[in-house]
């Protein structure tokens, strides 16, 4: 894998939709676009290859005031797996998962790492004004946008797209994370891939970044934002089968699971039914990577129940990418705290629970 490096768009590449790029580029793609302000923008899309929402908030963007007008900033466009894209799949078989591979990943280095790590790098040496990376997700989840540190500068540009945000640490390897340590750097997830709502999001916020001119270093009003961090990854053991809604596999969840995203989800609260006794089949790992199952779930009665309260992110009714990622996050709420007068300010984490 190689990232070509452009300081052009090929002609007619923006009449193409996502699952076409593979047939105009040769793989990822890097591409220089220059604006007014020169400390670029940098934004990354397709991802992961069956996430568009990004390509066509870029492509209407780029197409419409920007065909005629100069950019008010400059852009770093970053195109990633096209190859996936072309079969609208989130990964082709064989493939990592391009977000897991930028300088900071936990896995066993590839080609795509080294290759990731040169494009930081050469990010780096611009002095970009802002990261953002475009993302959908499959489940019923709202617009929100998420951060890998609680900064005023990232929670600003993370707050002008939704007051919902979620700081995480783990994965490891992500972009926003890698980038995160030389600008403010976000990532968005403009709900499920397709629908027009989140591209027309998408677009909006992309125009209003392009325009502006920094970002405010005090932290915003707690009551301006929703804020919660991610504490643990829930999975489908690999060695189990699982359907959605189907009787025969050995762990059964509801079809539409995914209405629990964003809830707060009492004790008691069953999450599939379990048709295995040697060991659950939902297994749940913390930031730490320690599994903590048994703290989040119990067997009752051939159901796998949540022992303790609970907020989901990103439940997911497709098969494929569950096995490919997880099932989903759980969260707990943070808050900004109001400092005294001329204090700094700072946040409150939630405590750690046993």
């Amino acid at each position: 894998m190689q990232v070509d490096i452009l300081d052009h768009l090929p002609a007619g590449l923006l009449e193409h939709p996502a699952h076409h790029l593979a047939r105009h580029l040769n793989g990822p793609t890097l591409i220089h676009l220059p604006g007014r302000r020169p400390e670029p923008l940098f934004v990354s899309v397709i991802q992961h290859g069956n996430e568009i929402s990004g390509w066509d908030a870029v492509r209407r963007l780029l197409a419409g005031r920007y065909g005629r007008d100069p950019l008010p900033r400059s852009l770093a466009l970053f195109i990633g797996n096209v190859e996936a894209a072309a079969e609208r799949k989130r990964r082709l078989d064989g493939q990592p998962d391009m977000n897991r591979c930028w300088p900071g990943s936990h896995d066993a280095a590839t080609p795509w790492h080294a290759e990731l790590a040169r494009i930081t790098e050469h990010i780096r040496r611009l002095k970009p004004f802002a990261s953002i990376d475009i993302h959908n997700n499959t489940g019923e989840n709202p617009h929100y946008s998420a951060v890998n540190a609680i900064e005023p500068e990232r929670l600003n540009l993370a707050s002008r797209f939704s007051r919902t945000v979620i700081f995480f640490t783990e994965p490891a390897g992500v972009q926003s994370m890698a980038f995160g340590k030389f600008c403010p750097a976000v990532t968005l997830e403009c709900g499920q891939p397709g629908k027009r709502g989140g591209t027309d999001h998408a677009m909006a916020y992309l125009e209003n970044v392009l325009n502006m001119d920094g970002l405010s270093q005090r932290y915003p009003n707690p009551e301006d934002l929703d804020l919660f961090q991610v504490t643990t990854t829930v999975q489908v053991d690999s060695d189990c089968s699982f359907s959605f809604g189907e009787s025969d596999a050995e762990l059964v969840l509801d079809a539409h699971i995914d209405r629990l995203n964003f809830t707060e989800v009492p004790p008691g609260t069953a999450m599939a039914r379990h048709n295995r006794a040697d060991r659950s089949l939902l297994v749940a790992i913390d930031t730490d990577g320690h599994d903590c199952t048994r703290d989040w779930f119990r067997i009752e009665d051939g159901r796998v129940v949540l022992r303790r309260p609970a907020m989901p992110a990103m439940l997911s009714t497709h098969a494929e990418v569950v096995r490919q990622d997880c099932l989903c996050y759980l969260m707990e709420r943070m808050r900004i705290r109001r400092p005294a007068p001329y204090a700094d300010r700072h946040v409150e984490l939630p405590e750690a629970r046993p």
